[in-house]
């Protein structure tokens, strides 16, 4: 078996240096065989299996400025300053966007969902256009439209159920929410079935597939994505730029042969209730706040340092945020299991022949391209604060409770004053007043 060393596609700055060439060789074995298995196959066969996407090479998509000022280096060189430009630029939006607050990146998350979830279906159906297949595009868009609804509509009535409660039309919604959800996609299911077309039957299956597989990896992640900032926006930035370092780091690495820096968000941005504040809608102002008592995750406590290691640093003890104990595992998913995600997006290009998702980026490739990691990372850190961090929320509950009616309400109270009595939590005398 012959091992190729030839780039692995959108991989290697996602991964350290070795890792990356292990990867690359294992990968290049693979296809070197399924490439002689596809050989052996006959005409009969060929409908049978995903075509590869024959595209032409793309023209340089440099802003003409660069190419101007880079046109005296080499293209290793010129490509490197391009990467180099648009990732400070990238970078430089991702703060400005920070700064207008968790809503407008709540707007910002929906955009790159939409354009990952384009740059997909495109491919699909480069694939497949010369069949003529009718609707694909337009029910890919409107199973988009529909999970979306379905997704954020739970959202809404979840995080701001005063405010749905508040306004009739939303009320009725939220009430029937899930009914005019399913009916959304029961409609989309059936146009699919009207539209198969005799001896494409298997084609179209395939794209029906390729709709809700792109559905479950592009739409509900994102959505995770959104969930993540409502607890916080810490815990949608520190995520993020662990991805953002262990990218830019790897691919810095595999260029120079350099050293990854250690990152210290967590501290910096612990101190500031604008990070670690979860989302609320506030009745009184009639708007969406972020303003709270920080939870303990957030203050500052003091830890005892193990003997041993005081021993070595002189230290007994050290002051620091809970929630730095917790960004440890989360650097560290992204460090070495983030990458896989990766590695994943690019062996689905090597599946169509393609080096990117699209040419949106100069230098990067589309956006998919960079959020491939950061999908994977946002599925860990929505389970990791589900398991580890939340907690009972009792301002869900009491608004919960102000939507029963009033025999219910009084049927809870008297059940919980039996219960805090039952305990001592309630003396007799208490009762009386």
């Amino acid at each position: 078996m012959r091992l190729h060393t030839y780039p692995l596609a959108g991989c290697c700055h996602l991964s350290p240096c070795g890792f990356c060439i292990l990867l690359e060789n294992i990968c290049g074995a693979l296809e070197s065989e399924s490439e002689a298995k596809a050989d052996g196959e006959t005409a009969s066969d060929s409908e049978s299996r995903v075509e590869a996407v024959t595209q032409p090479p793309s023209a340089d998509d440099t802003p003409e400025v660069l190419n101007r000022a880079l046109s005296n280096l080499s293209s290793r060189w010129k490509n490197w300053w391009v990467r180099g430009i648009l990732t400070l630029a990238m970078i430089a939006f991702f703060f400005i966007i920070i700064y207008l607050g968790p809503m407008v990146l709540m707007m910002i998350v929906m955009c790159v969902q939409i354009k990952c979830f384009h740059e997909i279906i495109t491919i699909g159906y480069n694939v497949y256009h010369s069949y003529d297949l009718p609707w694909f595009r337009t029910l890919s868009w409107y199973f988009l439209l529909c999970v979306n609804y379905f997704f954020y509509g739970e959202t809404v009535t979840d995080y701001f159920f005063t405010l749905v409660q508040r306004e009739e039309p939303l009320r009725i919604l939220s009430k029937y929410h899930r009914f005019i959800s399913f009916t959304l996609y029961l409609t989309g299911f059936c146009m699919f079935v009207l539209s198969l077309v005799k001896k494409h039957y298997r084609l179209q299956f395939y794209m029906f597939g390729w709709t809700h597989v792109t559905l479950l990896i592009v739409v509900t992640q994102s959505h995770l994505v959104i969930h993540n900032l409502f607890e916080g926006m810490i815990w949608f930035i520190v995520p993020i730029s662990c991805v953002i370092c262990n990218d830019i780091m790897a691919y810095m690495f595999g260029f120079f042969f350099g050293r990854t820096p250690l990152i210290k968000l967590s501290y910096v941005m612990s101190g500031y209730r604008c990070f670690v504040c979860p989302v609320e809608y506030n009745n009184d102002t009639n708007s969406f706040t972020v303003d709270c008592e920080p939870s303990g995750l957030f203050r500052l406590q003091e830890y005892n340092i193990p003997g041993v290691i005081q021993s070595i640093i002189g230290w007994k003890t050290v002051r620091m945020y809970p929630f730095q104990i917790h960004s440890i595992a989360l650097s560290t998913f992204a460090s070495l299991i983030g990458p896989f995600g990766g590695f994943f997006a690019s062996g689905f290009k090597r599946a169509f022949k393609i080096k990117d998702f699209a040419n949106t980026i100069p230098g990067h490739g589309g956006i998919m391209d960079r959020f491939d990691c950061q999908y994977l990372m946002a599925t860990f850190v929505n389970v990791y604060i589900a398991s580890f961090i939340r907690g009972p929320n009792p301002s869900k509950l009491v608004q919960q409770f102000l939507t029963l009616r009033p025999d219910q309400q009084l049927h809870i109270f008297n059940t919980l004053k039996s219960h805090l009595t039952d305990k001592g939590m309630l003396t007799a005398a208490t009762e009386d007043k």
